[in-house]
């Protein structure tokens, strides 16, 4: 089996890694915020526990607050790796 030759990733190939690892940081994001949702209702309305269910709000808040601010890193780095294509001649 021949060796591979190593390739070094070029700067605009890092920046697209990043972007492929925040989208799956949003998909999680994503889903924490579905099963907080989830908490949230149990413990509100099924379970009457008030005090807890305004501390899973909280949370709530701050996931999505988290989802919001990564969304817009990742639009922000997009326009940068688009930035970063070599113009055609």
């Amino acid at each position: 089996m021949a060796d591979e030759e190593f390739v070094e990733k070029t700067p605009l190939d890092k920046c697209r890694d990043i972007i492929t690892q925040m989208k799956e940081m949003e998909h999680y994001s994503r889903a924490n915020i579905e099963k907080l949702t989830a908490f949230w209702l149990q413990l509100d309305d099924e379970l009457k526990q008030k005090d807890i269910a305004k501390k899973v709000e909280t949370l709530l808040t701050q996931q999505n607050a988290f989802h919001d601010a990564l969304e817009g890193t990742m639009t922000d780095l997009e326009e940068v790796c688009e930035a970063m294509k070599p113009k055609e001649a």
